[in-house]
């Protein structure tokens, strides 16, 4: 995987598999302290303290269609190539919190990648399925969250091609007025 956003949709859909209802994805970067965290966190069924110990090993998986597991080994070795740190908490019946953090401009940091379209893919793909994406740069912030997007649709479903269209662009714009300081 070449960018931190296949990494970020690879653990969702684990945390769709698990269950969850809700699933959260955060991401904040800093350029002053040169620092970026990534966390995905659900409110699915968690995991055992051994299924934690086991799930950043590549061939521990609980699918039955692939023998290996590869998005959180992926990203755990995304976040200490990039002088940062991984951990997981989870417990059953808790959800799972899944976060990395790494040394921005460090030269081996993947690049975040598309998180417009990772964002939209997820809600698109699981429209009974709720997703909050906050992005924070440098300390200003948007969210995007599927909630929010249910009440004022009133009943269009969240897979409709206009509302996954709309919703990609919303974080596009959004993304690149915080990284520029104007509007798109």
């Amino acid at each position: 995987m070449q960018e931190l956003s296949l990494n970020i949709l690879d653990i969702a859909q684990n945390s769709v598999r698990a269950g969850a209802t809700l699933i959260q994805i955060r991401v904040e970067q800093d350029t002053r302290r040169d620092f970026m965290s990534i966390e995905i966190e659900d409110n699915g069924c968690g995991m055992t303290p051994e299924q934690v110990a086991h799930v950043v090993d590549p061939f521990y998986t609980t699918r039955t269609t692939r023998k290996v597991g590869l998005g959180v080994p992926f990203f755990k070795m995304a976040a200490q190539m990039a002088n940062g740190e991984f951990s997981i908490r989870s417990a059953p019946g808790e959800g799972t919190l899944v976060r990395g953090t790494f040394v921005n401009s460090h030269i081996d940091r993947m690049p975040l990648g598309d998180m417009a379209e990772t964002v939209s893919c997820l809600s698109g793909c699981n429209p009974d399925l709720d997703f909050v994406y906050t992005y924070t740069y440098n300390g200003g912030s948007f969210t995007a969250d599927t909630r929010e997007f249910r009440q004022i649709l009133q009943g269009i479903p969240l897979s409709s091609p206009q509302v996954i269209t709309f919703l990609k662009e919303m974080i596009r714009q959004n993304t690149q007025e915080l990284l520029t300081g104007a509007p798109g």
